[in-house]
């Protein structure tokens, strides 16, 4: 009888319950804190331990979720992952992304060939920005009738699709579920290290696009090249080509709308004078707002400028958007509530892995044995170069992604451990944050943990196998380009 993988909560519980031993056995420690609350290397002491039990197991999770005089809370992310579920949800239910795929598809009829490169960039832009997977999943049947009607095979359509998003999540620049978990728990603007993960996307995507569109020319000359060509004739008759709707007025706006609710977010995460600090524009058009009479009052005197974001202002954001999508496709506002919810229902999992992973945390500060884990990180580590210490981080994520397939839940339960150790060895925490980015997209490209990647390879009758054939060079090339990257990215920090 075929084993089934631990799911995510049984990984991290595990992982709590082995903390738990370990506080029994490491010594307890902890380190002199400066004015900002931020450890000052070289100051470990030890301290009376604190050994951790059963009910400790139990109350991490709590914990994590509400946070604690030495854990921040989980809360918030908690609540902006519901908040962009709901988003999503009222969203999908106007169909309007659909749509939009499906007319693209249509205008390039004839040229479909240049569809790989219109909707690998699409695909990856959704990566990128909002982590874009499981709404990926109603794309399927409809591009693989048209990349047969075009003499390409199910694997091209794969590629389009399963590769573009990957590889926008793996160089996420805002998305909320590993930039924005990551951030937080790192104690960092998710708008900090955005433009050494622009660069890596840009580059990043370029090369998948050139892969996929490789193969297709290969097997349009000669179909015979085709990985999957022996079941060739089986997948023509399955995958026949269907009418393509339009999209219509409304779902125009709607698309409208999400792009710019998503270029709003972008707008406002970027530190703008973190970059440059000359550059005050938001901060005094902000200003000039609300010094308006009344109208500066009626908007409300604590509204930040774009850069000074967070938490709060992006739920919101998301909640206020939700709302105007419904209404430009009048919706009604049951309707919206109700969908709404349906798209936070979807999101709970995740939701409560943050809390579950953030309960490590808890255990470890509780147990006062984090500071003494960081002060072997600061021993061992602190004679590495930055940059070995960068790439080794990256490598370090590849299995731990298996190991924890949740992003936020990966995250969440080792964020805080390894951008303290960066400051040891004087590595910036945004480029911990993109290498833990690349090395959990790098593995979800081929993890057989993935229930979205199995379940479309089903939906493709594609094997296993034959994906990971497919994927192998690309795997190596993303690799190497990421090492070198953040190998610049930490040069030049």
């Amino acid at each position: 009888m075929k084993r089934k993988m631990p799911s995510s909560y049984a990984i991290l519980f595990g992982i709590i319950f082995l903390m738990v031993i370990l506080t029994w056995l490491v010594s307890a420690g902890q380190y002199d804190l400066n004015a900002a609350k931020q450890l000052i290397p070289g100051t470990y002491h030890h301290v009376v331990q604190n050994e951790q039990g059963f009910w400790d197991i139990l109350k991490a999770p709590v914990v994590g979720m509400l946070g604690d005089d030495k854990t921040s809370a989980a809360m918030p992310v908690s609540l902006f992952i519901l908040v962009i579920g709901g988003f999503l949800g009222v969203v999908n239910a106007t169909g309007a992304l659909d749509a939009g795929i499906s007319s693209i598809v249509k205008k390039y009829h004839g040229k479909e060939k240049r569809l790989i490169i219109v909707l690998m960039i699409l695909f990856s832009l959704g990566g990128t920005t909002f982590g874009m997977s499981e709404e990926t999943l109603a794309f399927y049947p409809l591009l693989l009738p048209v990349m047969y009607s075009i003499g390409l095979d199910s694997l091209v359509a794969v590629g389009v699709i399963l590769i573009g998003t990957t590889v926008g999540v793996l160089a996420s620049t805002v998305n909320p579920f590993a930039t924005g978990v990551a951030s937080q728990a790192a104690g960092i603007s998710p708008g900090q290290g955005i433009l050494w993960r622009l660069i890596l996307w840009v580059i990043l995507t370029t090369i998948a696009i050139l892969y996929v569109y490789r193969y297709a020319q290969k097997i349009e000359k000669d179909p015979t090249k085709s990985l999957v060509y022996s079941q060739r004739q089986a997948d023509l008759a399955h995958f026949q080509l269907q009418e393509i709707d339009t999209m219509n007025n409304k779902q125009k706006h709607v698309i409208i709308a999400f792009i710019l609710t998503f270029i709003v977010m972008i707008l406002g995460l970027i530190p703008w004078q973190t970059i440059n600090q000359n550059f005050t524009f938001f901060a005094n058009l902000r200003n000039s707002v609300i010094d308006i009479p009344i109208l500066g009052k009626m908007i409300g005197t604590d509204f930040p400028a774009f850069g000074d974001w967070y938490f709060t202002e992006i739920t919101i954001l998301f909640i206020f958007m939700a709302v105007v999508i419904g209404y430009l496709y009048r919706m009604k506002e049951s309707t919206i509530v109700q969908h709404f919810v349906m798209g936070a229902k979807d999101m709970i999992q995740v939701a409560l892995i943050v809390a579950v992973a953030r309960g490590i945390q808890v255990v470890m500060n509780d147990g006062m044995i984090t500071a003494t884990i960081l002060h072997f990180g600061e021993t061992t580590l602190s004679n590495l170069p930055p940059v070995l210490f960068t790439i080794l981080t990256y490598i370090f994520y590849i299995p731990m992604s298996f190991l924890i397939y949740s992003t936020s839940g990966l995250a969440s339960a080792t964020m805080g451990i390894m951008s303290n150790l960066a400051e040891f060895v004087h590595v910036p925490k945004d480029l911990i944050i993109t290498a833990f980015q690349a090395g959990s997209g790098t593995m979800n490209l081929v993890s057989p943990a993935s229930a979205i990647m199995l379940g479309v390879l089903g939906i493709a009758h594609i094997e296993y196998a034959t994906w990971l054939k497919f994927t192998a060079k690309l795997l190596g090339i993303i690799f190497v380009v990421v090492c070198l990257v953040l190998a610049v990215a930490t040069l030049f920090s």
